[in-house]
């Protein structure tokens, strides 16, 4: 009997043993924000003081990747712990197109060049899991996964959602190219239009916590600062739009360059200050040291960030696309003021959740990630060995400390420890090591072509 017992222990989530109750979970996401663009990372020039405070409490993950190099298939990825091209969203989803003028419906509309129109219904979400769980969950921000009712955050385990559903929007009309595009739950709403959503969005984060915060909660905010905004004003088009009150927080310039990097650094900054009210939030009940925080961003830094030391951005094979900042807090868990440089990666974000609410993975799924609590406390090394990455054409794979790329603006073969800024390619002095990657990756593409349960693979 006492075996049996020992036994049970080990299928057991070992924080849920140390719990008297789950965990909260609050998963936080920029959007394009670049890796040098935190002062905890780096940043001289950006103020982030609260995501700063969050670092000095919590875990900094500096070998920390994304599934994708853009939004869409990346959220979808960390949502669902599984690679885009398993769970089938391995491309960009859109609600219009420029040359199509915009249409819209809340029940139908125009495909983009890719034709997918959400992730697959069939697919488990983090929400869903934890809603089964007995968790209230909220979402705010830029969802990115589909805008027919189908696709939506309350038919994905959410109680409530506030937010827009497509790639980008204008920060204070909610247009997307002049399409009103943002949602109150199921339905489309104008009612705020003016108020700079980053405002919207911590409102509705804070309101949440004020009514859940005597129960389990799982608080989804994804940002959509400092994506670029997608206006019908050539203007404003591509800008990074911030409030007045934090314009005037940097230095007027005069380049149009640099007057774009001041918006960018404003909307990061306004983006801060919002965290730092959730945070103070969790301090106000109490709750904090019951609260699992995971910051990070959703792929590698637009044209507007710095990305330093990583070469590339955002929509690259790059490590400027896919390795992006990440902070972890659990105060009594995780180590504060910590950096780690362990292999991990958006994908361990679910089971990683899961962990924490002391709530068993769905044992009819395969993930591709893992429990990063064990890694970030210490007891043992990262399990991960290898991540890979497919876009259209382009493919990447990191294996241990070695990384291949084969892709129209990058190639090569990498050794990290050594060469993070990927500038010494060293594939005609490896062959050898160039082509292991190249069969390891080719095992992966088999594994996902069978995977993927609605039609062939494709590249668009």
């Amino acid at each position: 009997m006492r075996a049996l017992l020992c036994l049970a222990l080990l299928f057991v989530p070992a924080v849920l043993l140390a719990a008297e109750r789950p965990a909260n979970i609050v998963l936080i996401v920029s959007d394009d924000q670049g890796y040098h663009d935190l002062g905890s990372f780096g940043a001289t020039d950006v103020r982030t003081p609260h995501l700063d405070r969050l670092a000095s409490e919590g875990t900094r993950l500096t070998s920390f990747y994304v599934a994708w190099n853009a939004c869409t298939p990346s959220r979808a990825a960390f949502l669902t712990g599984r690679y885009p091209q398993r769970n089938g969203t391995y491309d960009m989803i859109r609600n219009d197109r420029v040359d199509d003028g915009h249409l819209y419906s809340p029940e139908e509309y125009v495909l983009s060049p890719e034709h997918l129109l959400g992730t697959d219904v069939r697919e488990i979400y983090l929400s869903n899991v934890l809603n089964d769980a007995g968790y209230a969950c909220g979402c705010y921000g830029k969802w990115d996964g589909g805008q027919l009712k189908r696709f939506l955050p309350l038919q994905r385990g959410f109680d409530d959602f506030y937010g827009f559903c497509n790639t980008g929007i204008d920060y204070f009309t909610h247009e997307r190219y002049g399409v009103p595009s943002m949602f109150d739950g199921n339905e489309p709403t104008t009612k705020d239009k003016g108020t700079y959503c980053t405002t919207l969005f911590r409102d509705h984060a804070l309101e949440f916590i004020d009514q859940n915060h005597e129960q389990p909660f799982f608080l989804y905010v994804p940002f959509n600062a400092p994506h670029g905004a997608s206006s019908l004003d050539p203007k404003i088009r591509g800008t990074v739009q911030a409030s007045p009150e934090y314009l005037d927080k940097y230095t007027a310039a005069k380049s149009r360059s640099a007057q774009r990097r001041r918006g960018y650094m404003a909307a990061v900054t306004e983006m801060d200050a919002a965290i730092g009210a959730i945070l103070e939030r969790l301090d106000r009940y109490e709750i904090a040291d019951d609260t699992l925080v995971i910051f990070f961003s959703d792929n590698g830094g637009s044209g507007l960030a710095n990305n330093q030391p990583l070469q590339g951005r955002k929509s690259t094979m790059w490590e400027g696309g896919n390795r992006v900042p990440c902070i972890v807090r659990w105060p009594g868990h995780i180590p504060a003021g910590k950096a780690s440089d362990a292999f991990l990666t958006a994908l361990e974000v679910f089971p990683t959740a899961c962990s924490a609410a002391g709530t068993p993975l769905p044992s009819d799924v395969t993930y591709d990630g893992f429990d990063m609590l064990p890694v970030l406390q210490g007891k043992i090394e990262s399990p991960r060995k290898e991540m890979f990455w497919h876009r259209r054409n382009e493919v990447a794979i990191r294996n241990g400390d070695w990384k291949w790329i084969d892709s129209k603006k990058a190639k090569g073969l990498y050794y990290l420890p050594e060469d993070i800024g990927e500038k010494n390619n060293l594939a005609q002095k490896h062959p050898d090591k160039v082509q292991a990657l190249k069969q390891r990756l080719a095992q992966w593409q088999k594994e996902m072509q069978a995977a993927e349960p609605r039609r062939p693979f494709r590249n668009f």
